[in-house]
């Protein structure tokens, strides 16, 4: 008697395991075979990484997944396949095509992209914050707040806008010591992959690690000619 209780047991434990390892294997799952134009672009599941290139995902009965291609130098592409009776049913296949992101073509990778730089002024603090004042006027057009006092700067955003994406930069400099004076100073540099006409969507904006070419020497110049 012993002997079939445990037989039966173990022949549930089996089932139930069978069961729970083929969750994505239930009636009524949609599967499609995804593929990208860029064979090496990483392709994320519901936030998850899950595969590169080419994959096929199962989208769960009366349920959705969200699909999202990922490559640098290219805009990340996004669709939400659905699997409901009230909505188109998903393809048996779908395809990515990817389209190259203009900001990288004026764009170049930086150390200096949203990193404080500690510079150490040599001259006193009236010529060293009449320079920096030119300096950075002579990238920016409009400045947020500038209090002599504190040697604080901010300029405003400076959008550049392409296509379908986006690249705004703004400089920050504060003093950190008078005595020694020291000034850091931060180019903060942030990319989206929406089109915007503004800079005040900052929930679109991420910190980037490029900067665009035309602020390639700007924090250079500012530490040659304080020091």
């Amino acid at each position: 008697m012993k002997t079939s209780v445990s037989l039966i047991i173990c022949m549930c434990l089996t089932v139930f395991c069978s069961y729970g390892n083929h969750l994505d294997d239930f009636p009524g799952s949609k599967k499609i075979k995804l593929s990208c134009s860029e064979h090496d672009a990483e392709i994320y599941v519901n936030g998850k990484l899950v595969g590169k290139g080419a994959l096929d995902i199962k989208v769960p009965d009366k349920g959705c997944s969200t699909v999202e291609v990922k490559k640098a130098g290219f805009l990340t592409e996004k669709m939400e396949f659905c699997n409901k009776k009230d909505m188109p049913k998903p393809p048996n296949k779908y395809q990515f095509s990817m389209v190259k992101d203009e900001a990288f073509e004026v764009t170049m990778a930086s150390d200096l992209a949203n990193e404080d730089v500690t510079i150490k002024a040599t001259k006193g603090k009236d010529d060293s914050w009449k320079l920096i004042n030119q300096i950075v006027l002579s990238h920016f057009d409009v400045i947020e707040m500038n209090d002599k006092e504190t040697g604080y700067i901010r300029t405003a955003w400076v959008v550049d806008a392409f296509a379908k994406s986006a690249v705004r930069t703004r400089l920050i400099v504060k003093e950190s010591s008078s005595d020694p004076l020291i000034y850091k100073v931060k180019l903060v540099s942030e990319h989206t992959d929406e089109h915007v006409l503004g800079a005040t969507k900052d929930i679109q904006f991420r910190e980037w690690n490029r900067i665009l070419k035309k602020y390639e020497t700007l924090v250079t110049e500012i530490q040659a000619r304080v020091k």
